[in-house]
């Protein structure tokens, strides 16, 4: 076991190479760059702008190739170094994400409880009592949670039930949690209900798949002829085995949940990395997008490495050489 982690975590280094190289070269593909927003609002001549840019890119290094270009990012990554942001100040990447990151983790971490929470036991009860009134009414739950836009949902929430709650009005000013928790919970739970019903669609009806399938097993049947009490044989023999591949999709949902923050800070205001990248792109602030991009390379793989490492101990007989 000790190895298999060794290696996946040696595996992270060229994975990070490959990604950032990617998302190196498509930022070369947009159209315009920070100098053509900052020159929007320049007065003067075509002459001093033209001179303005020439000053600027050179001063960037802009005019070297694109693998010399990528090549310094990559050693400033190295030394710890994401570079400046163009916009605002010129501050670092670094200082714009430690502000942000804890925002955007705490509304993925929520987003991520409330859809277990939901999806976990709906699937299993489900299952349990296939084919009656109350597994029609979940399957259509979740049919539902899949087919209903995020950001539709957050708009009718905050049109609705903002109002009939006196939930504060937007733009949401964020409390730290280690401040005032409570004011800090009073903006950050409806956010995360709302990604969380996305999150809890899929996993509910994985869950539900996969507890049908293991309750036709010969084991289940022999457990039961036992006399095991039906709480033992779903809990103990049943459920464990049925989570394996639900685990997987819970994983391969981290992308999905920090993908869905850009909508959900986007519409609460929430300033957390997805809005800030949001900005970043329509400002073409390329060293943000590519820091941020870093970010969420690193929690997927983070998040999958951990999802393997829990196949083990959610079955014992999973051993990885």
């Amino acid at each position: 076991m000790r190895q298999y982690i060794i290696r996946r975590i040696l595996l992270i280094i060229p994975t990070m190479i490959g990604v950032t190289m990617v998302v190196s070269l498509l930022t070369q593909l947009l159209p315009g760059d920070f100098i053509d927003v900052m020159l929007a609002d320049h007065i003067g001549s075509g002459e001093d702008k033209e001179a303005f840019r020439a000053k600027l890119e050179d001063q960037l290094g802009w005019n070297d190739p694109w693998i010399v270009q990528y090549g310094n990012w990559l050693w400033q990554l190295v030394q710890g170094d994401l570079g400046t942001s163009f916009i605002g100040g010129f501050q670092t990447v670094n200082e714009e994400l430690r502000t942000r990151i804890p925002v955007t983790l705490e509304l993925g971490v929520l987003s991520m409880i409330v859809g277990i929470a939901i999806a976990l036991p709906v699937g299993i009860v489900s299952a349990v009592r296939q084919d009656s009134f109350v597994d029609y009414i979940m399957r259509g739950g979740a049919i539902l949670a899949l087919s209903i836009p995020g950001f539709w949902l957050a708009v009718l929430t905050i049109r609705i039930i903002f109002p009939e709650l006196g939930l504060p009005s937007l733009p949401l000013v964020y409390s730290d949690p280690t401040e005032n928790l409570a004011e800090n919970l009073r903006h950050m739970y409806v956010p995360a209900i709302v990604l969380g019903i996305g999150l809890a669609g899929p996993v509910m009806r994985l869950t539900r798949g996969e507890m049908l399938e293991v309750l036709r097993q010969d084991y289940v049947r022999t457990a039961r002829a036992k006399g095991l009490q039906e709480k033992s044989v779903i809990i103990r023999h049943a459920m464990r085995n049925a989570l394996i591949p639900v685990l997987t999709l819970i994983g391969l949902q981290a992308s999905i949940l920090v993908g869905g923050s850009v909508i959900m800070e986007s519409i609460f205001t929430l300033p957390g990395i997805g809005l800030r990248m949001i900005t970043a792109l329509s400002d073409r602030d390329i060293p943000v997008v590519m820091g941020i991009m870093v970010l969420v390379a690193l929690v997927v793989i983070i998040a999958n490495l951990l999802v393997d490492i829990a196949y083990s101990l959610v079955d014992p007989r999973i051993r990885y050489n």
